[in-house]
């Protein structure tokens, strides 16, 4: 029942902020509850990129490798796995700089009227004749062929300039 959902709310409310004891004891509190482990797993892969984010981009690649060692061996071998990545978690250096960017980005999406702005001509791929002549891919600078990050829009015009990590909308 509800208990479920306050439990893994007081997990990640524990691990964001960096209670390694705190997390631990939901952790154990919800596994010899009989909770899922692969449901606790789940949770923690979004936990790394929401929380922990650039801030430690491992934490992603611990999380997957959670999940995969609970589905392999279930309980209760799994459960040290889990608490592994639940103290890594509380022990990291935390970031919302991505998750926070990706919400400007759907608020921008979600605010604008009218139709989406196009796809600029030098961005769009050009597989046939008729699509290069028409300008498609025309004018886009290959990056890995320069020495230096090339000048180049990637942004439709309407957005140029535009910062989603900057935007202070979240």
């Amino acid at each position: 029942g509800e208990e479920h959902y306050n439990c893994i709310s007081a997990l990640h409310k524990s691990m964001r902020g960096s209670d390694e004891n705190a997390s631990l004891y939901w952790l154990a509190r919800m596994l010899e509850g009989g909770e899922d482990p692969l449901y606790v797993a789940r949770r923690l892969v979004r936990f790394a990129s929401e929380d922990i984010g650039l801030a430690d981009p491992l934490a992603l690649t611990q999380a997957v490798a959670a999940y995969q060692g609970c589905h392999f061996i279930g309980m209760p071998e799994c459960e040290v796995i889990l608490a592994q990545c639940v103290v890594y978690f509380a022990r990291a250096p935390k970031s919302i700089e991505v998750y926070r960017a990706y919400s400007n980005v759907k608020e921008c999406l979600r605010m604008h009227t009218g139709p989406l702005p196009p796809v600029p001509l030098h961005l769009r791929n050009a597989p046939t004749r008729l699509m290069k002549d028409l300008g498609y891919g025309k004018g886009y600078k290959y990056n890995p062929m320069y020495k230096e990050p090339v000048e180049q829009d990637y942004l439709p015009e309407e957005l140029k300039g535009t910062d989603f990590f900057k935007e202070g909308k979240t």
